[in-house]
């Protein structure tokens, strides 16, 4: 079973001939330096990299790639190397890649040869950082181990280098980028001739599309290889250079696409705005990501908002005809289709699960999930937009019409209103029909892509809970809930975030939460009606939302659990006052908790301090890079600590110790999740209120919360409980609780 590590942890080796895997979301440049025991260079020949790839017992790839190999033979390393650190770093001018933080968080695995997972760590946290020590493996007792280190360096690979204690770093890093350039023009093939008036698409090798066929929008196809376009995804999303052959992007002529974020980060997305309707458009850039308009079709025709990273035509092959024109309703947002599936000449092609970008099946679906959510935003951006359009003209022609005393007599003014109307009338219905065709396609898509998710990305009510294991690593991503938007009620959108958790999560269990003036009133009517009659006029309201919010923390937890191998989380509660008993049954009786909270202020100060603890050991074990140093008795499973019935029995050390909890913990693997009432919280005035914003809210009934401010979206968070009368929660717990006692004998 493969360790998945957090940032300080180690490892045991039980092998001394290991191979180092990588994957990132773009092609990156892999070396390894050799150090002694304090961890310093002898000098340049201590360093394997693309120009001097072998060393004794090391040998690196030569080229920038989005995944690596490194081969390791630490018995043949000499006597006087003590750590083996592996360095990552992004290539100048390869790939579209400047930092980190703008792609998907990158990846090592030490495995055994024969493929066997050892530990893993995803490195998480990364930013302005285009250079990484990714992890180590340290000598230390005539036994090596695997320590995850994830020091990043936001001046490259030079200032890596030189941390290393190299005085030649500069050298050496000039000697690096010129290794991988050369490289790098032995491998990319030389671009196919393009006719200078239709030079924004370059064919794809020999087989690309005629100038002819690039002139019709109709006939765009993806080039095979990376995506041509400048747009990008937020957060956790696959960027530049396509993992696989042909993955490339096709955005026909008049898109304009823009970066948005993932369901759930309340930040990003960006809204294209527009329709046949002649409605006006907009983009705009997410988090760090660049937004590049293709020309406008030279004949007019509608704004393409499809995904810039999701295939909706078929990819041509080296030889032979080009792929077939694709139809002008494949256009559509989430029209998609795996690659070489034909498009049907009645329609856009049939949605496929999984076709998207990616390196494995779970990674494709989690990118394609992704895609549905931003076809979804700007869709109905885009009605939104043309609506808005179309009720800014009939006012300025109704104005205009008015504005000549000479049409105030007669029939010339009824004239013109109904002109006027005609013409609103047309515009709502072109731009409906635009939406209602989009939506047909996601929802087909949604119909294929539902029944195909793991279960970390799955429903409560999805069969594949019913066949549930326990695995071996875990899943990049966690559904939390689903989102959907006021236009289409019935599209659900699954709402994923990455794992480790990087936010913790305030579960509002106050009646407060849904009268406040950000939601809009149908969503607030609309969410009381799923409640059914539970709520009420008077405390039974109330009662019920407390009751609702607990179920959501342990639904939520219980899942947790469920998507992590046995030992590596744990679930910790406070519930000063004991109220929380019937909602925690599943976790107490199935042993995920082994007995039910201490009630009181003591209660709350056992567990803030065994977590406080905890977190100071593993900041200063990482700070030290002493991860075997850590006590025995010390838990290093993540923790997920759930708070209920804030802020009954907490003083001021306890607030205080909540608070570093909350912005400490999450980087050591320790998780808050607030069951609170936020009226109730106010008492401690201002002091809560910067644990407030940092945590991600949602409800245990559907509330329209979560905004969209680059679309100005507020999309609507329906939590992930179980149907109503389902004992599948119980039955996952069970089934770990037997694969947690099958462990210890």
């Amino acid at each position: 079973m493969t360790a998945e590590l957090v940032r300080g942890q180690n490892h045991p080796l039980d092998r001394t001939r290991v191979e180092i895997r990588v994957a990132a979301g773009g092609p990156v440049v892999a070396g390894v330096a050799l150090g002694d025991e304090q961890g310093r260079l002898s000098g340049v020949e201590a360093v394997a990299h693309p120009g001097a790839p072998r060393r004794t017992g090391i040998e690196v790839p030569r080229q920038a790639a989005a995944e690596h190999r490194i081969a390791v033979d630490l018995d043949a390393l000499p006597d006087a190397v003590h750590r083996v650190s592996v360095l990552l770093a992004l290539p100048t001018g390869i790939g579209p890649l400047t930092t980190f933080g703008a792609a998907a968080a990158p990846s090592v695995t030490v495995t055994g040869l024969d493929g066997t997972g050892i530990a893993g760590y995803t490195i998480t946290g990364l930013g302005a950082e285009s250079a990484v020590v990714a992890v180590e493996l340290y000598r230390r007792q005539d036994a090596w181990k695997v320590r995850a280190v994830g020091q990043g360096y936001a001046g490259g690979l030079t200032a890596m280098l030189c941390d290393q204690g190299l005085p030649q770093a500069a050298e050496l890093a000039a000697e690096i980028e010129e290794a991988v350039g050369r490289g790098h023009a032995r491998a990319v093939p030389a671009p196919a001739p393009v006719a200078a008036s239709r030079s924004d698409r370059p064919g794809a090798g020999p087989s690309g599309p005629s100038a002819a066929d690039r002139t019709d929008p109709a006939n765009a196809t993806a080039p095979d290889g990376p995506t041509t376009t400048g747009a990008g995804i937020g957060t956790g999303a696959t960027t530049g250079t396509g993992p696989r052959a042909g993955a490339g992007a096709t955005t026909g002529p008049g898109t304009a696409t823009g970066a948005t974020t993932g369901p759930g980060t309340a930040a990003g997305a960006t809204s294209g705005a527009g329709s046949k309707a002649g409605a006006t458009s907009g983009t705009g850039a997410g988090s760090g990501a660049k937004s590049v308009a293709s020309p406008a079709p030279a004949g007019g025709g509608p704004v393409d908002y499809r995904h810039p990273k999701r295939r909706s035509t078929p990819t041509p092959t080296p030889a032979g005809p080009p792929a077939a024109p694709v139809p002008s309703a494949a256009a559509s947002a989430g029209a998609t289709a795996s690659a070489g599936t034909p498009a049907s000449p009645d329609g856009p092609p049939a949605p496929v699960a999984g076709d998207a970008a990616g390196w494995s099946m779970e990674e494709r679906l989690y990118n394609q999930v992704w895609g549905m959510f931003e076809d979804l935003a700007r869709s109905v951006a885009a009605y939104r937009s043309a609506s808005d359009f179309a009720e800014s003209r009939l006012e300025q022609e109704l104005d205009k019409a008015l504005a000549d005393p000479r049409n105030r007599l007669g029939t010339a003014v009824d004239v013109a209103r109904a002109a006027a109307r005609d013409k609103h009338a047309t515009l709502v219905t072109q731009a409906r029909a635009a939406l209602d065709r989009d939506l047909a396609q996601l929802a087909a898509e949604s119909e294929v892509v539902e029944p195909a998710l793991p279960p970390g990305f799955a429903r409560w009510d999805n069969p594949v809970w019913q066949g549930y294991h326990v695995p071996l690593e875990r899943p990049m991503a966690l559904r939390l809930g689903d989102l959907h938007l006021p236009e289409v009620l019935d599209l659900r959108i699954p709402m994923l975030v990455r794992l480790p958790l990087e936010r913790g999560l305030w579960i509002d269990s106050g009646p407060d939460a849904y009268a406040r003036g950000g939601s809009p009133d149908p969503e607030r009517a609309y969410g009381r009606r799923e409640l059914g009659s539970a709520l009420t006029d008077g405390a039974p309201e109330e009662a019920e939302l407390r009751r609702l919010a607990m179920e959501t923390a342990v639904a939520i937890a219980a899942r947790l659990l469920a998507v992590h191998p046995v030992g590596d989380f744990a679930v910790q509660v406070i519930d000063p006052g004991g109220t929380a008993a019937p909602a925690l049954a599943p976790l107490v009786e199935s042993g995920a908790l082994p007995a039910a909270p201490l009630p009181g202020a003591k209660g709350v100060a056992s567990v803030l301090e065994g977590l406080t603890r905890r977190v100071d050991l593993v900041q200063m074990a990482v700070r030290n890079r002493a991860g075997d140093a850590l006590p025995p008795d010390l838990d290093t499973a993540e923790q997920l600590l759930i708070v209920h019935d804030f802020p009954h029995g907490f003083d001021d050390r306890a607030l205080t110790q909540l608070r570093y909890l909350a912005d400490e913990g999450p980087a050591v693997g320790v998780h808050l999740m607030m069951v609170a009432d936020r009226a109730q919280s106010r008492e401690y005035g201002p002091v809560l209120d910067p644990l407030w914003r940092s945590l991600l809210r949602i409800t245990p009934v559907p509330d329209a919360h979560l905004a969209d401010p680059w679309v100005g979206h507020a999309w609507t968070y329906e939590p992930p409980l179980a149907p109503k009368g389902s004992q599948v929660v119980r039955q996952v717990l069970g089934r770990l609780a037997e694969a947690r006692r099958a462990g210890r004998h």
